[in-house]
């Protein structure tokens, strides 16, 4: 299943953790793993605390000062800082599932992380049922 997500700030993260658990329902895998996977350069995928949402600030602040904009990158386009912090985080995420639902922690989300908004990003979540 693929579904988008339009996000409205150059950097943010956006909790898809709904849209992901959905998928799986469809799917109707009840043990196996979900894949999670941002089929973009300068977009990530990740799981982090979806309690607190200074955790999502300090996570944008944190990349950003390993990543600054305007660090003198050479790549034309004016979004390398984007592409360093999507490499950093990564493009995919792999969940287990059971009962037919994910399986994440209590203060775990599933995010996109924007890194060149704002855009519409497409997400891909691929549910496999477990080999026993």
């Amino acid at each position: 299943m693929r579904f988008s997500v339009s996000t409205g700030a150059r950097e943010q993260m956006v909790d898809v953790t709904r849209r992901v658990a959905e998928a799986v329902v469809e799917s109707g895998v009840q043990s196996g793993v979900a894949v999670v996977f941002s089929m973009h350069t300068t977009a990530a995928v990740t799981i982090n605390e979806n309690a607190d949402p200074d955790v999502v600030t300090d996570m944008v602040e944190g990349l950003d000062r390993i990543a600054p904009r305007d660090a003198g990158w050479r790549h034309r386009e004016g979004n390398s800082d984007g592409h360093v912090k999507t490499s950093l985080v990564g493009p995919s995420v792999t969940v287990p599932v059971e009962g037919g639902r994910l399986v994440l922690g209590t203060w775990q989300g599933i995010y996109l992380c924007e890194f060149d908004g704002p855009r519409t990003r497409t997400l891909d979540v691929t549910v496999l049922p477990g080999v026993r």
